[in-house]
């Protein structure tokens, strides 16, 4: 009996491995390259535009600066590899931006006319406050900066920061293609992963702080407190994009959350509807910049909104994490 027990124990373990695997796999050809890769081609449309009309108030630049800075938020949640080299995802997307550095950099930058503003390929040298959708939105939206300084400078200043996260985002692609995404799906013992847990740990990690994000940060900061609400410290307020990134957000990790639970149909169907009710909550809401934070009666519709995402995050960790046998770790949103 006992070389029997032993026997079956040794035939489960490389069906488990397996289907571990089988869940990695997926989640990268499924789920992380076509994000990078609509990122990097949404910003190479992005770069387009602004080469062909710089002003604040072109139509298409506006529609592709909303495609690409779509496709970030899609992806954001998954800050490691290729997107955390260099910092890159913070010189793609700087905030929040507590102390005021982007407007300060940009102003800066505009008042010295920096020459480091003509050329893309050496923009990086550049504070990371200064790089990215943020700043673009205050060089498109905000119209202190969209009418600042020089015009010559400012529509060359605007022109390098979309080529700028242009490259930025070809780069991540390229590098997720070429070899992260077979790092994810190879691990081993001298490798970044040394096992599929370890795997599968990173990408918990990644829906657990990407929902985190959300309640805390994009919905959070705005909220403030009952005395003191904060509607200009919403995400992307500028360009009216802030519960659309709570959307987009939301999506993008439902997707991952689905996939991390594999043939688990309960857990699935559990999460299925922990999503459904946040972003039914969202859409009921009618309030793109969460400027109605300071009226009580539509700060609690926000609130409502904050905590199904706090029931999501609940089944993250108290369902999903224990199905696949890891738990979602450390994050940068902890602190020390």
């Amino acid at each position: 009996m006992k070389h029997l027990f032993f026997a079956v124990i040794i035939s489960a373990m490389p069906v488990v491995a397996f289907a571990q695997n089988a869940v990695t796999s997926g989640i990268v050809q499924n789920h992380i390259l076509p994000r990078f890769e609509r990122l990097a081609h949404t910003s190479q449309k992005l770069a387009s535009a602004a080469k062909s009309d710089c002003s604040a108030t072109s139509q298409p630049l506006r529609a592709a600066y909303a495609d690409a800075f779509d496709a970030w938020i899609s992806a954001s949640h998954l800050r490691f590899g290729p997107t955390e080299i260099d910092d890159r995802a913070f010189a793609l997307a700087f905030w929040p931006d507590s102390r005021g550095a982007t407007p300060k950099a940009l102003n800066k930058l505009i008042a010295d006319q920096d020459p480091i503003a003509e050329n893309p390929a050496s923009y990086d040298a550049v504070s990371i406050a200064a790089r990215g959708f943020y700043a673009l939105e205050f060089l498109i939206y905000d119209q202190s900066f969209s009418a600042a300084g020089d015009d010559r400078y400012r529509c060359m200043l605007i022109q390098t920061i979309a080529a700028d996260t242009a490259i930025l985002s070809h780069a991540i692609a390229q590098e997720w293609a070429a070899d992260y995404g077979n790092v994810l799906k190879t691990p081993s013992a001298t490798g970044t992963y040394r096992s599929d847990e370890e795997v599968l740990q990173e990408l918990l990690k990644a829906l657990s702080t990407g929902l985190q994000f959300t309640s805390e940060t994009r919905l959070g900061r705005p909220l403030g407190t009952y005395q003191k609400p904060r509607p200009t410290r919403a995400e992307a307020w500028r360009s009216g994009r802030s519960a659309q990134h709570v959307e987009l957000s939301l999506l993008a990790l439902h997707d991952l959350a689905t996939r991390l639970a594999g043939d688990n149909d309960d857990l699935a169907a559990a999460l299925d509807v922990a999503f459904d009710r946040a972003t039914h909550e969202l859409a009921q809401l009618n309030d793109p910049i969460f400027a109605g934070v300071a009226d009580p009666q539509n700060r609690i519709k926000v609130e409502v909104i904050q905590q199904s995402v706090e029931r999501i995050r609940v089944i993250v960790r108290d369902q999903l994490g224990p199905e696949l046998g890891v738990a979602a770790g450390f994050n940068a949103l902890d602190g020390d």
